[in-house]
């Protein structure tokens, strides 16, 4: 009968297939609601394992790859979408593939792999064993808008599953007890009234103006919201030539705080600001929330089975060439970030510089781990048992969404920590699959954080 270590055997066995369909998304990106040929991928590949594809309502880039029967149900996460302006070559400086051209400046070519990689391998061991249990593959698109699982889980994607597993390439190896921001996204629409801003400016109400002074006010806002909120915001649409009073003009904001309710409460501040710039200017303001996501509830008894698979199989070791590419990498970037971006994961007095992440963060300090960008796996944490970990696939100090993160994850130190999460996917679900009390506990902690806090959709 097949253990861990045969089925983590099977994983090095494909290893080069899983490779090499990280590297072809990479090399073709995709922007978020684009990704026709990465999820076609996808789809193949589950196909050409005997996986049942299931198509998601309204979605053309979202589906369920499909194996095995009876519970446990265990969905796996995967994303493929790129990100606009990030494109950039295997390179240790800034060189775009394409100028202006898009590029997977957060990993997500090295997300959907590892996931791929961790249900094959899982699949032969189901197939072998004859063990019960289903695993789903979830191709998810639109992570980069923080809105594709949001939409799924209004589309019923979700519906039967017992518990989530996700991970994100990122600067160390840790499980995550903590994670994401709360998310709200909303444009602001203000209307006035056209005018030669020479001859007749009494005649217009520039709608740049209720614009500008929306932005004055979110900003006195900051003031008095809560430390670890974020409000920002870009200016979409600011009118036409200067001689013209704007009738039309348009801002984006985002608002993120820790917990769903702050986000809620701070966004009704921000409308308020927004009414207030028309009065002031006679103008007049709509505005569309186009989505909105939620924090990652924390499950502290897959948080456990996250670390302890981690610790188990051990992390990558680097060659001399790999730590130099780091090491070149990192001299692209502000010192004094790379340094304290060390300080949060290397526990050492030592002088000697670190390039890349090695072993294992200690259970303590993961807990005190936050990630504080904002994604839709949020969402998928309020309606079962999730737990999210991070693998060193880029140098310390590299920021998300840079061009030294999208070279990096298509190098081979991103390919390394691209199929250590494959593993860590892999021992997680041989666990859960031979020991029923992992769902029981799982869902019994979910159930009592959820008990008077229940998941509402941001898609109203």
């Amino acid at each position: 009968m097949l253990n861990k270590s045969d089925v983590l055997k099977y994983l090095n066995d494909i290893g080069e297939e899983v490779k090499d369909l990280s590297l072809e998304v990479w090399n073709n990106p995709e922007t978020s609601g684009n990704e026709k040929e990465s999820a076609n991928l996808y789809r193949q590949i589950l196909k050409d394992y005997d996986f049942k594809i299931k198509e998601v309502d309204g979605m053309e880039h979202a589906f369920i790859g499909e194996y095995g029967s009876g519970s446990p149900v265990i969905a796996v996460l995967a994303e493929y979408d790129a990100l606009p302006g990030l494109s950039q070559a295997l390179d240790t400086k800034f060189n775009p593939v394409e100028e202006n051209g898009p590029g997977h400046g957060c990993g997500h070519n090295l997300l959907g792999s590892a996931a791929l990689g961790g249900v094959l391998a899982i699949k032969k061991y189901l197939e072998e064993t004859k063990t019960k249990g289903t695993i789903r593959f979830y191709g998810c698109p639109e992570e980069e808008t923080l809105i594709g699982k949001v939409k799924m889980i209004k589309a019923g994607a979700f519906e039967g599953c017992d518990l989530a597993l996700s991970w994100h390439p990122m600067n160390a190896n840790t499980a995550l007890e903590n994670a994401f921001l709360s998310n709200n996204s909303i444009k602001f629409k203000f209307h006035g009234i056209s005018a030669h801003a020479a001859a007749s400016p009494e005649s217009g109400r520039s709608a740049l103006d209720a614009v500008e002074l929306m932005n004055v006010g979110a900003n006195y806002l900051r003031e008095h919201i809560i430390d670890s909120a974020r409000v920002h915001y870009t200016i979409t649409n600011a009118g036409g030539a200067p001689n013209i009073v704007p009738k039309e003009a348009e801002s984006w904001y985002f608002v993120r705080a820790p917990h769903r309710k702050d986000v809620d409460d701070i966004t009704e501040r921000l409308i308020k600001i927004a009414q207030g710039a028309a009065m002031m200017t006679e103008t007049t303001v709509d505005y569309e929330v186009l989505g909105g996501c939620y924090e990652m509830l924390p499950n502290k008894v897959l948080f456990d089975l996250t670390h302890k698979n981690m610790v188990e199989i051990g992390s990558p070791e680097y060659t001399e060439e790999e730590l130099q590419f780091a090491k070149t990498i990192q001299e692209s970037l502000d010192p004094k970030l790379v340094g304290a971006e060390a300080k949060k994961f290397i526990s050492s007095d030592s002088n000697t510089k670190v390039y890349l992440h090695e072993g294992v963060l200690e259970k303590e300090k993961s807990s005190s781990i936050v990630v504080a960008g904002s994604s839709d796996s949020g969402d998928v944490s309020w309606i079962m048992p999730m737990n999210l970990f991070l693998t060193a696939t880029w140098p310390l100090g590299v920021p998300a969404h840079s061009w030294q993160a999208t070279s990096s994850s298509g190098s081979s130190i991103g390919i390394k920590g691209m199929l250590y999460a494959a593993e860590i996917f892999s021992g997680m679900m041989y666990d859960v699959l031979n020991n029923p009390n992992i769902v029981k506990e799982a869902k019994d902690e979910f159930n009592r954080r959820t008990e008077n806090n229940k998941y509402i959709s941001p898609l109203r």
